[in-house]
């Protein structure tokens, strides 16, 4: 890969960096949120279900109602919507017009996170593929470890709107970059409607593109209510849980480089394999018994490692099941890890509810299980 084309796919890094942290830095205020509109917890928790549902309808829709539009200036437009939308959010002043700004900071992601994936495809080498979705998917997994906890302190010091001005500005920062620094005319395959219906309608493409709900979905069963198992199991507050959550972040950058060397070296499939098998034995581990808190410390870190790893041989995945349909497969990729949130978040609340917190890694494993069996589908 040439300097060149690396310095690129850092550019579009910065761009998932600011995507990833506008998307989840609600998780982090949604306590401000709450008591400054007069909403409880729950219901301030729409804010990340607007954003999620928004974003797995529209996305797809978009990059196939605009496939034949150049792929710097479709995700200039949708960062510079994402960042009108941190904007309006952070000026809201009421609880409907922020469920609105959200929903515009989806369509706006919806448009760059697939897009920055495609473009990182044709900017890579043969056989380096996995290293290009690595660097371009860092960006997410560096929100997770710095910009969501940055915004969360942000939040609860300087109020919950300096959070999403952050976020714009950094989206901003990552317009400007995309803009100057990215070249025009990078050759992808052009979306369509018509490609969209065709995907689909093919069997194949849809279970591969369901793997990433299922896998997402198990770890989301137990990511989800993390906080709580740490409180209740271990004793933990407001420092111990902000330390484990550390090293879960400092896992998931781990796992985005180990996904893209263990894509390269062994190829996306069997990488997927390994990662379900580890899933379905780490999950209950770390739910069912009671451990020495270091261990739980490792085993949260392993977690995390092997679960990150996911993305990159996913994406690497569907681009080789069907090079054609990439741009429509990548959207419908992102969209899928929203919904595997959604559905690991109320499958989780549903175990809490009946079964109690060390059932949760069960339930995960089993997801992650049937993950791996849709591996098996090839018609």
């Amino acid at each position: 890969m040439t300097p060149s084309a690396t310095r690129q796919l850092w550019l579009l890094a910065l761009a998932n960096f600011a995507i990833g942290m506008g998307a989840f830095v609600v998780v982090g205020v949604l306590s401000p949120v709450a008591l400054a509109f007069g909403v409880d917890r729950a219901h301030a928790g729409a804010l990340m279900s607007v954003y999620a549902g928004t974003y797995a309808i529209a996305s797809p829709l978009l990059i196939a109602a605009t496939g034949r539009l150049d792929r710097r200036r479709l995700m200039s437009i949708g960062l510079a919507l994402f960042a009108a939308g941190s904007v309006m959010a952070a000026l809201a002043p009421s609880f409907a017009l922020l469920l609105a700004a959200r929903a515009l900071m989806a369509l706006g992601g919806g448009l760059v996170t697939p897009v920055a994936a495609s473009v990182g495809v044709a900017l890579a080498g043969p056989g380096q593929q996995g290293r290009a979705l690595a660097i371009v998917f860092g960006g997410l997994t560096f929100a997770q470890v710095l910009g969501i906890p940055a915004g969360a302190w942000l939040g609860y010091a300087l109020g919950w709107q300096a959070a999403f001005v952050v976020v714009a500005m950094l989206t901003l920062v990552g317009l400007a970059a995309i803009v100057t620094a990215l070249p025009a005319g990078i050759a992808v395959p052009v979306a369509s409607l018509s490609k969209l219906g065709k995907v689909l309608r093919d069997a194949r493409l849809m279970v591969a593109v369901a793997f990433t709900a299922l896998f997402t979905g198990g770890l989301y069963v137990c990511y989800t209510f993390v906080a709580p198992l740490l409180e209740s199991l271990y004793g933990l507050s407001r420092d111990g849980v902000t330390g484990m959550l550390l090293l879960f972040g400092l896992g998931a950058v781990v796992g985005n480089a180990m996904g893209g060397r263990l894509t390269d070296r062994i190829g996306s499939r069997r990488t997927l394999v390994l990662l379900c098998l580890a899933q379905s034995l780490l999950m209950p581990a770390l739910t069912l018994p009671t451990w020495p808190l270091a261990a739980v410390g490792a085993l949260m870190f392993i977690w995390s490692v092997f679960g990150w790893s996911f993305m990159v041989p996913q994406q690497a995945r569907l681009a080789a099941l069907d090079p054609a349909q990439l741009p429509v497969l990548f959207a419908l990729n992102a969209s899928a890890i929203y919904v595997g949130a959604t559905l690991g978040s109320a499958v989780g609340g549903a175990v809490l509810k009946g079964l109690g917190l060390h059932a949760l890694g069960l339930f995960g494993a089993a997801l992650a299980l049937l993950g791996l069996a849709s591996l098996a589908f090839r018609r």
